[in-house]
């Protein structure tokens, strides 16, 4: 089995990160996994929602917004303000960012204030909303490590990293980290996050019109970790934490 850009099917995509790419952020990078390109940026506001304040839930909160910019896909895809709804894809995806990244967030810790992660895809080519959950957490942990520089708060609240990938089955075999065209002729797709530390946060997956076996879930979870430790890696590195044990 060949694959449409010649990799191994347990290799990832060239993946990279740029930090600081919006500079009014509290914290950003722009994420590639190929050529699927996110800008993810963290703003923080230093308020909770308002159903945490009539509750009295103490802590912080965090919350995360996806959208795909018109030129991000071959057709322009039309902005969700000039349809006057956020279309469901998007919903579910913010969501899913949303948890994934609260998941590892010391919520208590981070006092009373809001951390608002915004995912802008660039350039869409397969596992847009694994690209954002994977830079969401570098973005939002550079924004913690600046509130913790400037006094604001003590300690880190990230517990530890968390990064996302996708996993199917193309052509009969297992592969790691779908690009578009695998993505839209896989017979099952899968999107794993996962932590640091090797614990699922979400599992989700389906066959495209297909059935899988319990030993094809076996090894596509397995691939999916192993691709996700990789991204971890490439976390620590660009975020310059060279003891693993940290997070």
């Amino acid at each position: 089995m060949t694959r449409p850009d010649g990799r191994l099917a347990d290799q990832l995509r060239p993946i990279s990160f740029t930090p600081g790419i919006a500079p009014n952020a509290t914290g950003s990078v722009l994420v590639s996994f190929g050529n699927t390109r996110v800008i993810c940026a963290v703003m923080i506001e230093e308020a909770v929602p308002r159903w945490m304040r009539e509750q009295s839930v103490s802590g912080g909160w965090l919350t995360a917004e996806y959208s795909m910019l018109p030129y991000s896909t071959l057709e322009r895809k039309s902005r969700d303000s000039s349809r006057g709804k956020v279309d469901g894809r998007s919903v579910e995806i913010q969501r899913l960012i949303g948890r994934s990244l609260r998941a590892v967030v010391d919520l208590e810790a981070l006092g009373a204030r809001t951390l608002w992660v915004d995912c802008d895809v660039l350039q869409a080519d397969g596992g847009t909303r694994t690209a954002a959950i994977t830079g969401g957490c570098v973005a939002a942990f550079l924004a913690c490590r600046k509130l913790v520089e400037t006094g604001k708060l003590r300690k880190l609240p990230v517990k530890q990293l968390v990064s996302a990938v996708s996993v199917g089955v193309y052509k009969g075999t297992p592969v790691l980290d779908l690009n578009y065209l695998e993505d839209r002729d896989a017979s099952v797709d899968l999107n794993l996050v996962v932590t640091a530390g090797g614990q699922y946060v979400e599992v989700q997956g389906s066959g495209e019109e297909a059935v899988f076996t319990p030993e094809e879930l076996q090894s596509m979870l397995e691939l999916g970790r192993e691709g996700a430790m990789q991204l971890v890696a490439a976390q620590r590195s660009v975020l310059g934490i060279e003891v693993p044990e940290v997070v």
